[in-house]
């Protein structure tokens, strides 16, 4: 059978030229949903235009509104910043030769706040190379996508997620990817999105499988946070805290000081002024207002939401400490904060400590919190969403370990897209990155977007079949099952 995909690719827009990469096709910067400004702006996302004539694919397009990262996270977090209003754009990664493929879907990163689709890391060109279409998109971030003010409209940062999957549904056979064969995916802020897609009804049958790379079914706001939250925002702005009000504002501005309100919760948090978000530090996160997400995240799962999805979940070995060091913390902490902070996240610290120290005798205090906060943060509430599932769930816990960073938040994704030589990686990799490490971790993410398998049992509660990743393989029931079950009927 010949070639089925060429570098002129037509949609329903239009008709596209992308640009040839190697063994790969690449289209690139590709409008899902029309430019969000002027009457859009701060709404939910409005069809795509048509163009005329050939549009050029061959180029990253705008990326949305944002700020930088808080000052300690850019070292190990390059931003890639584009101008330009068509900023709900996507990028698909495909063969000359692809039919019937199936389809990955990924969701960036980047505390809601932060990330694009633009990222060289997230170069979908291996997973077409080796058989699976790529499709990397952007959404609406912090306040543009995430913004509650307690009228008709939320999460529109999660719609515009929707949107892009509904123009995979569309769109994605043109080159050559099965609409009936799509895997969603992300990680972190992309990994709590997959798990609200499995709880929305309007993402239903959108998607067939999931992958949830450190993230959980947690990170939601109750209305009257949200609300807080845009409070809060308003008085730093100097308006009301309502949408026609916000829109008025400059979207750089906007996103400026949407980061000031991150900044405070993670360097200044205040328990008495903001609840619970001064653990979670978390302010632009998506909303349960009943109609997009009808229920918190979890019991929606607990009661069946996206059931018929297999999804694959799992995190790092030591999600925080890539917080811990970016922050300076994980040297600055002694005893006396242990013990307090262990206690502010639930456990009591004369049970807690003990057991976290059994396999860690010559850990520092430091060392210790980041054990308690990756449970708290990312490995518990992932095994809650296994918990919660059943059925065909199957979890990971990924064990390769940076010379910088540890097995910390976000040194995986590398290795799971196997771009290890994209550039920006060597504060968070180190200077060597083992190819083998990528090898194995890419391979799992394929197969179980080909076969909706990834290779080991699915995970129960009565083996919790576990499969750590390194540069190989190996399943383990309940890996530090003595800390999991300290978290049993904690929040």
């Amino acid at each position: 059978m010949g070639a089925t995909v060429s570098e002129t690719v037509t949609v329903r827009q239009g008709t596209l030229r992308g640009v040839r990469q190697g063994e790969v096709l690449a289209f690139l910067g590709i409008p899902y949903a029309a430019a969000p400004f002027g009457p859009r702006r701060l709404r939910p996302p409005a069809p795509p235009e048509p163009w005329p004539g050939v549009r050029a694919a061959d180029r990253f397009g705008a990326t949305v509104p944002k700020a930088d990262y808080v000052a300690m996270y850019v070292p190990y977090f390059p931003e890639v910043t584009i101008a330009g209003e068509d900023c709900l754009n996507l990028n698909v990664y495909t063969r000359p030769d692809a039919a019937g493929a199936p389809v990955l879907v990924w969701i960036h990163g980047g505390a809601f706040t932060n990330g694009s689709n633009s990222v060289p890391e997230y170069d979908g060109s291996a997973f077409a190379r080796d058989g699976v279409v790529t499709v990397v998109i952007n959404y609406r971030l912090a306040a543009e996508g995430f913004l509650y003010v307690g009228d008709e409209v939320a999460n529109v940062g999660i719609q515009d997620q929707i949107a892009a999957l509904r123009w995979v549904r569309d769109n994605i056979a043109a080159f050559g990817g099965d609409p009936g064969r799509v895997t969603v995916a992300g990680e972190s802020a992309g990994a709590w999105s997959v798990n609200t897609l499995l709880a929305t009804p309007a993402a239903k049958g959108l998607f067939q499988q999931a992958i949830s790379q450190s993230g959980g079914a947690h990170h939601h706001l109750a209305p009257e946070q949200a609300r807080q939250v845009a409070a809060e925002l308003a008085r730093n702005l100097g308006i009301e805290p309502t949408r026609a009000a916000f829109a008025t504002v400059d979207p750089d501005k906007l996103a400026l000081a949407c980061r000031e309100v991150i900044t405070e919760l993670q360097t200044a948090p205040d328990p008495a002024k903001w609840g619970t978000l001064a653990l979670t530090q978390q302010p632009y996160v998506p909303t349960v207002d009943g109609r997009v997400l009808p229920r918190p995240t979890l019991e929606a799962i607990a009661a069946g939401a996206g059931a018929e999805v297999r999804l694959l979940i799992g995190t790092t070995a030591d999600e925080a400490r890539t917080i811990l060091v970016a922050s300076g913390a994980l040297d600055a902490v002694d005893e006396e904060l242990l013990t307090a902070s262990v206690a502010a996240y639930g456990l009591p610290a004369d049970e807690a400590l003990p057991v976290y120290r059994r396999d860690r005798p010559a850990a520092r205090p430091g060392e210790v919190l980041s054990a308690v906060v990756s449970d708290w943060y990312f490995r518990i509430p992932s095994i809650r969403v296994a918990e919660a599932r059943g059925g065909d769930t199957w979890m990971y816990r990924f064990d390769w370990a940076s010379p910088t960073l540890g097995s910390g938040h976000a040194v995986d994704i590398p290795f799971a897209f196997d771009t290890l030589h994209a550039p920006g990686l060597a504060p968070r990799l180190g200077d060597a990155p083992p190819q083998a490490v990528a090898d194995t971790d890419h391979r799992i993410w394929v197969d179980f977007a080909t076969t909706g398998d990834p290779g080991w049992p699915r995970y129960d509660t009565a083996t919790r079949a576990t499969a750590l990743i390194t540069d190989t393989l190996t399943v383990v029931s309940d890996p530090a099952g003595h800390e999991r079950v300290l978290w049993e009927g904690r929040r």
